[in-house]
């Protein structure tokens, strides 16, 4: 027994080791191979990156990798497929143009929109590469401005701001689709299209900016007006375009976004739009955006800076948001400066003014010199505090800092231009503190104004010169040329005391080592000083010399910034830059607005399927039964199949004809003739559409690989409807009157797109509420079909009613109001992403064949640990479908679970699959909506991770 122990301990060792070995020579293969993969991309990598930098110098090298990509073009995978045409485009050789163009065109017509985003990418390089190839390059941009993806929107519109700016034309029947997937478009879409469609709206649209125009948010008249209603006399008041005011409604939400260019985007679109009276709404976010970085500061206060100039109530209630802190640049400081000196009134001049003293004792030298500038324009602008911004900025002339003495002179020399009679004090005061003064451009500006108004000071302007005459030599050029001038103006008004001095500086200025000194000096001789050379133009020196001169007027350096388009690079360089689209005046007559109008194509019905059975039943039906059958027989088909026909008028089917053609085979060669034949009652007759639905369903299933329809996306009754609601108005914000709402995931009566909500209105006061219903104005602009108003609800009374929302496959939450015969009251409905979709059925191979075609950029996925009592197939399907209003998918796999869905608005599909792998378990998500997608899967996998029902 022992050796037997022994034994088996012994070979259990070396079974162990054995084991591990193949273990860890297992391992070693598979780390081998992720190495040689990550090898292989790595290498693929350096050779893209190869290409496209060195193509051009070695254009051999670069047409011998032409066909790997072409190849790559074709592959299954949309991945592989958009790189191909990243690198192929990125080549910058002449010689494959014609391959980058076909390439470009196959592209945009992939059925992957990553793929299609990709090809609009590429049609920028190979406009920069070739522009000749511009007009077939519209023709691809024209056909993806067509396409509903969000994914391709942005990158299309950039490819068209690009190659073809000014075609206005091709963006008509797109000005709707692309304003109402604004929102859904990622974040640097959004800020191209914005920009375009600025353009757009400033040449077919009327100007808002008129006294008796006329506002109504929901006006859709214009929509359907007959061409009579629409020929409006010119009397009458502006009333703006549905269009213009589709575009404000829909770019409104984008004010709350993350991004700051978006918010950017979005304000200067309602600066160049908008009505004044609603410009308002864009004041918070900008502020809002002063928490950012000073990058994006200094590009917003750069805006706001032109805004205030124009509309300053925009920015009065936030003036504290300007105030400038201590840890804020230097560039950052002065346009915060600028922008207190625009919203500078009679009312905060005071407080603005106390803010200015604090700012002057700054260290930054750039910032002190610019706050003694900004409290020189407020002394223009406001004249009530002239006079006390004159008496400060004399009070700084003592400061110990050159450069705020310096720029205070500079100041008061402007200032004292405007009154220089009521300031001869102030002349004085800065005559006797010029010695202490050593900048050169105060020393000037300090002679310029004792030259200027030596009437005014006829004792002190000689006595000045005097200095002036021993220290010439030693001064700056600037400082030089006004001595000249200040001792011409002297000779010319006090010849007896000056005559001399002139003389002895006009000397010294002769000499100069500067030529503008020496000619200067020599003009000035030849002026003022009569001789025979000099003739008639010494008789009008004093009226060249000391004629009147128009005071300077101190205005913000963004007065005329607004020319330029805001948040562009032109209006940040206050210069047009290069690609610069100017924004156009608005038309004084609105272009035609039809323009825009889509032709909607209507679908082919199921009465199409009937009419085309009754035209053709003959060629089908009869000779199938010529030989066995009399004709009476042939006689009674069509007769019974007419009949059918008059049933079936309200089917509503979206079959094209080669569908039709296999309905109409099947019905009349394989089912109908024989059932016909042997039943023709009423009753038979009557149940013929569910036949019918089975006939076009067998068609569908024959022509599956040749039909690229889904032909199972069936509604189906909803799973697991939860009933927890979810309060719409509280009784204390109601005043008595609260609301609850429910999402009862049955499809809505109401329309194809809505999701179907349930309202519970209760009166808790002891009053009776009268005329309870929703107002008509909705403030985020979705379609909401709205219950018939409620004339009466008795005390403690409560009441069901109905209602739907088109949330357009977005979460945005729905606001309107809900009103009574005296009150209003903004509520919000906010949809969770799992009640935007319908279950539908369908068997496991479709599953796998759609779940084939979403993958890539339209697939999700995450590895969570299950808890163990949700590792059963029931707690698993519940906690599915509690989460999202999905349909269950039956499945032949253990451990793998499957939900399908489609989204209310749009009908997208969405595919939902939970593998079990013990201990973990993997979700996956396949959809064309990304974003609703990467939502999904959080809550599912917050779902399955909980434990709980």
């Amino acid at each position: 027994g022992l050796l037997f122990g022994f034994e088996f301990c012994f070979r259990l060792v070396i079974f162990c080791c054995l084991g591990w070995q193949e273990e860890v020579s297992r391992y070693q293969e598979k780390q081998s191979c992720r190495e040689r993969r990550t090898q292989a991309k790595n290498l693929k990598k350096l050779v893209y990156v190869y290409l496209v930098r060195y193509a051009e110098e070695q254009q051999d090298l670069a047409l011998l990798s032409i066909s790997t990509f072409q190849r790559a073009l074709k592959d299954p995978n949309q991945l592989i497929r958009a790189s191909a045409l990243r690198v192929l485009s990125s080549i910058r050789v002449p010689i494959i143009v014609p391959i980058m163009m076909l390439a470009i065109k196959e592209a945009a017509t992939d059925l992957s929109p990553y793929v299609r985003k990709t090809a609009a990418h590429a049609i920028q390089k190979l406009y920069s590469l070739d522009p000749d190839q511009k007009e077939h390059l519209i023709e691809v941009i024209e056909k993806l401005l067509k396409d509903k993806s969000t994914l391709v929107a942005g990158s299309v519109v950039m490819a068209f701001e690009e190659v073809c700016p000014d075609r206005i034309d091709l963006i008509h029947k797109n000005y709707r689709k692309l304003c109402n997937l604004l929102v859904d478009v990622e974040e640097w879409g959004q800020v191209v299209i914005i920009h375009m469609l600025t353009r757009y709206a400033r040449t077919q649209f009327v100007s808002p900016w008129r006294e008796d125009a006329v506002f109504d948010e929901n006006s859709e008249k214009a929509f359907y007006d007959s061409e009579e209603e629409r020929r409006v006399d010119q009397s009458k008041p502006y009333i703006m375009d549905p269009d213009h005011r589709l575009l404000l409604r829909n770019t409104k939400p984008l004010l709350q976004s993350r991004n700051t260019a978006v918010v950017m985007a979005v304000s200067q679109l309602y600066w160049h739009l908008a009505p004044k009276h609603e410009l308002s709404i864009i004041t918070k976010s900008l502020v809002r955006l002063l928490r950012s970085h000073r990058e994006v500061q200094y590009i917003v206060l750069q805006n706001i800076a032109t805004m205030s100039i124009q509309r300053k109530g925009m920015f009065e209630p936030f003036m504290k948001s300007f105030y400038v802190r201590s840890t804020d640049a230097t560039h950052i400081k002065t346009l915060k400066l600028e922008i207190l000196t625009n919203l500078a009134n009679e009312a905060s001049i005071s407080t603005i003014l106390r803010e200015f003293q604090t700012y002057v004792k700054s260290q930054d030298k750039a910032f002190a010199a610019a706050t003694i500038q900004a409290i020189g324009c407020c002394a223009t602008n406001i004249s009530e505090v002239t006079d006390t911004c004159l008496n400060g900025l004399v009070l700084l002339l003592s400061n110990r800092d050159e450069t705020v003495v310096a720029e205070s002179v500079v100041v008061i020399k402007k200032l004292l231009q405007t009154q220089p009679s009521q300031h001869s004090d102030i002349i004085k005061h800065m005559a006797k503190l010029f010695d202490n003064i050593t900048v050169p451009m105060a020393r000037a500006s300090i002679l310029w104004l004792m030259g200027e108004y030596c009437e005014h000071v006829p004792k002190i302007a000689p006595d000045v010169l005097r200095k002036m005459a021993k220290t010439f030599t030693d001064e700056e050029d600037i400082v030089k040329l006004q001595i000249v001038n200040l001792a011409a103006k002297l000779y010319l008004t006090n010849s007896k005391q000056t005559k001399l001095l002139t003389q002895y500086i006009l000397n010294l200025g002769k000499y100069d080592q500067n030529y503008d000194i020496r000619d200067r000096t020599r003009f000035i001789r030849q002026l003022i000083v009569p001789n025979e050379k000099s003739g008639a133009l010494s008789k009008y020196a004093r009226r060249i010399l000391m004629a009147p001169k128009p005071a300077p007027v101190l205005q913000s350096a963004f007065k005329d910034r607004d020319r330029f388009q805001l948040g562009t690079l032109s209006h940040t360089l206050n210069s047009q830059a290069s690609g610069y689209l100017e924004l156009s005046d608005w038309p004084a007559v609105a272009p035609d607005q039809s323009v825009r109008n889509v032709e909607v194509v209507e679908p082919v019905r199921l009465p199409c399927i009937c009419l085309f059975f009754k035209d053709n039943v003959k060629n089908a039906g009869a000779p199938a039964l010529s030989k066995s059958k009399p004709a009476k027989s042939n006689e009674k088909i069509r007769s019974t199949c007419l009949r059918i026909m008059q049933h079936n008028y309200s089917l509503n089917y979206y079959l094209p004809p080669q569908i039709i053609q296999k309905t109409l085979n099947i019905m009349t060669k394989y089912i109908l003739i024989h059932i016909v034949l042997s039943i023709s009652t009423p009753f038979f007759v009557n149940c013929m559409c569910s036949l019918l639905h089975l006939c076009v369903f067998l068609a569908c299933q024959f022509d599956a690989v040749s039909w690229p329809v889904h032909v199972s996306l069936q509604a189906s009754s909803p799973v697991f409807v939860p009933e927890t609601s979810h309060e719409l108005l509280h009784r204390m914000t109601g005043k008595g009157l609260s609301a609850q709402y429910r999402f009862t995931r049955q499809p809505c009566i109401y329309g194809n797109s809505m999701v179907s909500l349930q309202l519970t209105l209760s009166n808790s006061t002891d009053q009776a509420l009268e005329n309870i219903h929703i107002s008509e104005k909705s403030s985020t602009g979705q379609n909401i079909h709205r219950f018939n108003a409620i004339e009466r609800l008795e005390p403690q009374a409560s009441v069901t009613v109905s209602m739907g929302v088109d949330f357009n496959d977005s979460t945005q939450a729905a606001n309107f109001q809900l009103c009574t015969k005296e009150d209003e009251f903004s509520v919000s409905i906010q949809p969770a992403v799992g009640e935007l979709l319908l279950p539908i059925t369908m068997s496991e191979a479709d599953f796998t064949k759609e779940q084939g075609k979403l993958v890539g950029m339209n697939e999700s996925s995450a590895t969570i640990t299950m808890m163990p009592e949700n590792v059963s197939s029931q707690s698993v399907n519940r906690k599915v479908v509690s989460v999202a209003n999905l349909g269950v998918i039956p499945s032949g796999q253990e451990n793998i679970y499957r939900f399908a869905g489609k989204t209310v608005s749009s009908g997208s599909l969405v595919l939902v699959s939970v593998a079990l792998k013990d201990p973990d378990a993997v979700i996956t998500i396949n959809t064309e909506k990304t974003v609703m997608g990467s939502m999904l899967l959080r809550q599912v996998k917050t779902a399955l991770t909980n434990s709980g029902p």
